[in-house]
């Protein structure tokens, strides 16, 4: 997933609110290409191990509490320059500072229910898809 492939994934809150395929659609309608998506639901263990990095970090109870709270929609996006332009879609992780027209503007509701995750870099991208996806899910 190097240059042109990123991992999102749409977060409880904004599946429960019913905002998957609007934010589907912003993702498409900026070029992005699902490659491959599925609807699946975290438990407290699989979101702690996806979320591992913030382990020491004071909100990685909290954080694994929301994540593991109801349905979430995994992503692999390709579009050149995947990261970057999907992290400026996304907006800000505090919808309050996110730029108008964002997905995070338009469905978030706060820091920690901010509707979408998105990859980082590269290396994260990759890391995070074969977390969710086997090598032969990824067209």
């Amino acid at each position: 997933m190097s240059g042109n492939r990123t991992f999102s994934m749409i977060k409880p809150d904004a599946v429960s609110e019913g905002n998957t395929g609007a934010i589907l659609r912003m993702i498409e309608e900026a070029g992005f290409k699902i490659v491959a998506m599925k609807k699946t639901a975290l438990t407290g263990e699989t979101a702690g191990k996806f979320y591992e990095v913030h382990k020491e970090r004071p909100f990685y109870k909290d954080l694994c509490a929301y994540m593991s709270s109801g349905p979430i929609v995994a992503l692999i996006l390709e579009k050149d320059n995947a990261v970057a332009d999907f992290r400026k879609l996304i907006g800000a992780t505090n919808p309050a500072d996110a730029e108008e027209g964002t997905i995070r503007k338009l469905f978030a509701k706060s820091i920690e229910a901010n509707a979408v995750h998105g990859s980082d870099a590269d290396d994260t991208a990759a890391q995070e898809g074969s977390f969710f996806f086997a090598k032969t899910e990824q067209f």
